[in-house]
């Protein structure tokens, strides 16, 4: 009910189209999201490699179709929405309450990690808040729901596949 209420702020209230915007600089997204997803690779393959070697790949290795299907329906189902929420509806109702932008950002990446406390796991929390910031300086710059949706799936999708899965609450 919650994301529906917000889907009908952003059209009525708050007036926001949805289209994708002609003057994206997809070159540079791909670049940067490609810089960053690297980092990430490195980081999160070395952490579950030292936390937990038998989850590296695990799902992916030995439930292709079960990965395939979680991918997409996180994608699709959770990040989207999520997306909708904390980026285009949160820059657009609350940006003008802030003159400080870093500040504004850093206060999305809290509201965002904790919209995942339910899952109550420090580390969630934490992989959560730094997504957080990463999402919300793309969106910041592009104002494009759809590239932040785009870098928020790959990252995401990365973690399952990598072995994370389990502490993000998908079956393995």
């Amino acid at each position: 009910m919650g994301f529906f209420y917000i889907v009908f702020m952003l059209l009525k209230v708050e007036k926001e189209k949805f289209r994708i915007a002609k003057n994206l600089n997809f070159r540079l997204f791909i670049k940067q999201t490609l810089v960053k997803f690297l980092v990430i690779v490195c980081i999160t393959t070395l952490f579950v490699w030292l936390t937990n070697k038998e989850a590296l790949f695990m799902v992916l290795i030995n439930k292709p179709k079960l990965w395939l299907f979680i991918l997409f329906i996180y994608s699709a189902f959770s990040v989207y929405p999520q997306e909708l929420v904390y980026r285009t509806f949160y820059f657009k109702r609350y940006h003008n309450l802030f003159k400080n932008k870093n500040l504004f950002i850093f206060l999305n990446a809290v509201v965002f990690s904790l919209g995942h406390i339910f899952f109550k796991n420090t580390l969630v929390i934490v992989l959560t808040f730094l997504g957080g910031l990463l999402f919300a300086i793309t969106y910041n710059k592009t104002k494009s729901t759809l590239l932040v949706t785009i870098e928020h799936a790959i990252y995401g999708c990365w973690l399952f596949t990598v072995g994370m899965g389990d502490m993000l609450g998908f079956p393995e």
